[in-house]
């Protein structure tokens, strides 16, 4: 029987259900024994696949942990390209986050304090997670000079990337640590909402008018 268009294939959905099972696994024993003592063997040997199987998914140990870092590298170009008519890009980025914040959204940082002990306990997961930040600011960058039609070698869309993401990078590391502290999510959004709307307020005499949808 042929494969329903646009919907994924057998091969795709066993290959996903794969790599979600590898990924659970993998980071359960994380959470037990620490992301850096575990070896990937050791997560293949859990998961009853070959090291292949699990590097062939995940090329980086890292990204068992953060298994869905593409969708997080390009969530802001997506909140922007999105945008309806008349929204600037920090319109949407504003509206996504607070969005985000009420449904106490895991990529604004409420993952659990065991989870965020050991994201933040593992130089080599922060440091994952700062190139993470790194390469969706490089994307938004790329997705502002798209939309305001920027010539080659300006750089405000660069600029613009810069302090638009800066806020979601303070008030991520903020979440954290209060997660950490065993704050409850509820009470973590409540100490948020006040410091975001500072912050987007702070960008809104810059880049209000910037990279604003024209109604059709």
């Amino acid at each position: 029987m042929p494969e329903t268009r646009g919907m994924p294939s057998l091969r795709e959905r066993n290959k996903l259900r794969t790599r979600e099972a590898i990924s659970d696994i993998a980071t359960r024993l994380f959470l037990a024994h620490g992301f850096d003592k575990v070896t990937i063997a050791e997560v293949a040997a859990a998961a009853g696949v070959a090291k292949m199987t699990v590097t062939n998914h995940f090329p980086r140990k890292e990204d068992l942990v953060l298994d869905i870092h593409e969708q997080l590298v390009a969530l802001p170009s997506r909140v922007v390209t999105t945008r309806g008519p008349g929204e600037s890009a920090l319109d949407a980025l504003r509206r996504h986050f607070f969005e985000a914040l009420e449904r106490h959204d895991p990529a604004l940082g409420f993952s659990g304090p065991e989870f965020v002990a050991m994201l933040t306990g593992s130089p080599a997961l922060l440091a994952r997670l700062r190139e993470i930040d790194e390469e969706r600011e490089e994307m938004l960058a790329m997705t502002l000079a798209n939309e305001t039609w920027a010539l080659q070698g300006d750089l405000t869309a660069y600029l613009a990337a810069g302090h638009l993401l800066t806020v979601y990078r303070v008030l991520f590391t903020d979440i954290l640590r209060r997660v950490l502290a065993g704050e409850e999510n509820e009470s973590i959004r409540a100490h948020v909402t006040e410091p975001a709307r500072r912050g987007f307020d702070l960008l809104q005499p810059v880049l209000g008018d910037y990279a604003v949808r024209q109604a059709n």
